[in-house]
């Protein structure tokens, strides 16, 4: 039997069709495949919490030998899913042709960094015409010929999925140290390389977090050392080049499982900074890197309760911490002088000001903030007077970027708006002026001009005005005939910026209205926005998404029932209880490695990020209060016999943050107990984690996919 995605029959209009009598568009669904959907057999399994008896008919789908996936079973209906949703894409595969053929067009096959420079060197990024991974070369300061130090596209021929996670050359040239994660568990094994003889050492450190850091004399390499059988640093270690990993010394160790252990050097290069913490507090403490026998000494403390990131430069520690205002105030205090109650205020702290990042250079301070929801950047001279930099959009992303070296005149920034493609600019701070050093190269064409964005507030239920960013073709009329692809995330303090996308341009010029949701739970209207969005408010984060959408359609923009949604992880579990709470408001669904199973997954403390995740969700073990909250919002407890829109479900079997089994449960629950025949597919990539697959064409694969499932649902083929 051919198998085919057929359209509703009753609904055969499509997005122009609409009804004589209320002029509401009416629209197709996506439904079944007219062959057998795989259907996961239900085998009780039931425990007790604070006197509540929780049914879950498919825990069996976590293989109980995790993370190590052996069990048949399991696998079994794994791979019927992935059969299903080949099945689903084959007579589809033009429509994804296309659209990988678009996005690729818009990419720069032998796109290049712009250089930098760092002790005595110019370094640079390159892509050779048709590679997935980058060539990363340099050259002397005095010297045109260049050297090739790190070929990703060498290293990743033997492996099915490849990320090079850091790499570090010493301060005296000559070593390369490279940390690379080759099945997407983001457990990294570092190799050590002697550049002048391109030869490797012999030593190769497993189970490392990713992150490298050379001692001052080049024969030590600091590292993150993971705990074996869970996904948390348990120490940070000081590796003896030429030695055994066993040997290692050790700088920090956190035995709290519920804080995360991490490492950095400042910006002068002076000092390395021990941080640990969880979402509420941190403790940072500094070590001479001229003496790393040296004890650390405390900054702050976690009793202290608020959070501290730090820099240093000029003979000053600069701190940006909330210890005074929700917002974050910057001080700075001498680096011989530790007191707390010591520190100098920088700048206080302020309702509409909200810092989230400081930089130290040896002529002036760079700090990033975002005040009322708009990204500055301000400059902070030594002994000048401050001032903020002008950019040419006032909604747009500003990052600090590339600034390796203490000394230099100029500040590295990138920036992108959902119209200026990403743009590498550098601020010359003596005549204030922004130089492009790089605009995105489009081959394929992009005109500005046919586009618009624009910042609109949507009311929440609770009194609270959310940000929505959209960006469309020019010329749509508000007549509620447009659809709308609106995606969100909602977690962690982790807001959304208004970036460019060069594949979202494949929606935008088939007409779709495309919509960020800065929910609660985010940060982009300040710190508070977060903790308004977290813990006992976590459901804000849903309303909000809801009643953006709702607010689209109040606003002409598009109707109900012709919004597709999508988010991933912490967004996947947005989707997911969007789909829960107004199933009627959304055409299609795409759940990216969603976090839906929220309340399981709190109740096992054995999993890689239970514990630290604790301080983002509550933890249900020790209370009922909590228990039963995340009851009555996990997207996985909340499924009930009705009609869902069609679903797009993504995974990853190595994923050591969203496990698996979250995104397979959900869909098995789904598809047995949705009262609709709307499409219910899931793809699960059986050979990466959380970012699915690697290398840029690898990725843009994936995406055409998703996106083809979302203009399907819309009944658009071509």
């Amino acid at each position: 039997m051919r198998v085919q995605v057929v359209f509703g029959v009753l609904m055969i209009g499509l997005l122009s069709a609409c009804d004589k009598d209320d002029q509401t568009p009416q629209f197709s669904r996506l439904v079944e495949l007219d062959v057998a959907a795989p259907k996961a057999p239900r085998i009780q399994h039931q425990a007790s919490y604070h006197g509540i008896m929780l049914t879950d008919n498919y825990h069996w789908l976590k293989d109980q030998g995790y993370p190590e996936v052996n069990d048949i079973p399991v696998l079994d209906y794994l791979n019927a899913e992935n059969d299903y949703y080949a099945k689903f894409l084959a007579p589809h595969t033009k429509l994804v042709d296309n659209l990988f053929e678009e996005f690729k067009g818009r990419i720069d096959d032998k796109d290049t960094s712009v250089p930098w420079q760092k002790n005595g060197y110019e370094y640079r990024w390159y892509y050779r015409e048709g590679e997935d991974y980058r060539t990363w070369a340099r050259r002397k300061l005095d010297s045109q010929e260049e050297e090739i130090f790190l070929d990703e596209t060498k290293l990743a021929a033997d492996f099915d999925y490849f990320n090079l996670d850091d790499w570090e050359i010493s301060p005296d040239n000559r070593f390369l140290a490279y940390s690379a994660d080759t099945d997407g568990s983001e457990r990294s094994t570092i190799k050590i390389k002697d550049l002048a003889t391109n030869q490797y050492f012999k030593d190769e450190l497993t189970d490392a977090a990713g992150n490298l850091l050379f001692s001052q004399d080049s024969q030590s390499l600091i590292y993150s050392k993971l705990q074996q059988d869970k996904w948390r640093t348990e120490s940070i270690k000081l590796h003896k080049l030429g030695t055994e990993q066993s040997q290692d010394k050790v700088l920090a160790t956190e035995l709290d499982e519920t804080f995360s252990l991490g490492f950095e050097l400042t910006s002068s290069e002076q000092f390395l900074v021990l941080s640990t913490g969880d979402s509420d507090r941190s403790e940072v403490s500094v070590i001479p890197m001229a003496d790393l026998n040296q004890a650390p000494k405390f900054i702050s403390t976690r009793e202290q309760n608020f959070i501290l990131n730090v820099d240093h430069g000029n003979g000053y520690f600069y701190m940006l911490s909330n210890d005074k205002h929700v917002n974050f105030s910057i001080a700075k205090s001498p680096d011989n002088q530790f007191e707390y109650d010591k520190w100098q205020t920088v700048f206080s702290g302020s309702d509409t000001h909200y810092f989230t990042n400081l930089q130290v250079f040896n002529k002036f301070v760079a700090v990033t903030q975002s005040i009322k929801g708009l990204q500055t950047l301000t400059i902070l001279p030594n002994g000048g007077k401050i001032y903020e930099v002008d950019f040419p959009e006032k909604v747009a992303s500003i990052y600090l970027g590339n600034n390796p070296e203490f000394s230099q005149d100029h500040l590295r920034v990138n920036y992108e708006s959902m119209t200026t493609p990403d743009t590498v600019f550098d601020f010359q701070l003596e005549t204030k002026n922004l130089i492009v050093r790089k605009e995105r190269n489009i081959p394929s064409g992009y005109d500005k001009s046919q586009y618009q964005t624009e910042r609109i507030m949507a009311p929440a239920r609770d009194g609270a005005h959310v940000p929505v960013t959209l960006v469309y073709k020019k010329g749509i009329k508000k007549d509620q005939s447009n659809p709308v692809y609106l995606y969100g995330y909602g977690a962690y303090g982790s807001g959304l910026s208004p970036d460019f996308s060069v594949i979202r341009l494949s929606l935008l010029d088939r007409g779709m209205v495309f919509a960020y949701g800065h929910v609660r739970g985010g940060d982009e209207l300040g710190y508070q926005w977060y903790l308004d969005g977290k813990l006992n408010k976590r459901t804000n984060t849903f309303n909000d998404f809801v009643d953006v959408a709702k607010h689209l359609v109040a606003e002409n923009y598009t109707s109900e029932g012709n919004i597709s949604i999508s988010g991933a992880s912490a967004g996947g579990e947005l989707v997911g209880a969007a789909v829960i709470q107004a199933p009627d408001m959304w055409r299609s669904a795409t759940l990216g490695v969603p976090f839906v199973d929220v309340l399981n997954t709190m109740l096992d403390p054995s999993l890689p990020l239970t514990p630290p995740e604790w301080g983002e969700w509550g933890n249900p073990i020790e209370s009922k209060a909590v228990f039963e909250l995340l009851k009555s919002y996990s997207p996985y407890d909340n499924i009930a016999a009705r009609e869902y829109p069609p679903m797009m479900v993504t995974g990853g079997l190595n994923d050591p943050r969203v496990t698996y089994w979250e995104p397979a449960k959900w869909t098995a629950k789904i598809r047995a107990t949705k009262t609709d025949n709307n499409l219910l597919v899931m793809r699960m990539n059986m050979g990466a984690g959380h970012f699915a697959n690697s290398g840029r064409y690898g990725r843009l694969r994936d995406y055409a996919e998703e996106y083809a499932f979302t203009l399907l649902a819309h009944g658009m083929t071509e």
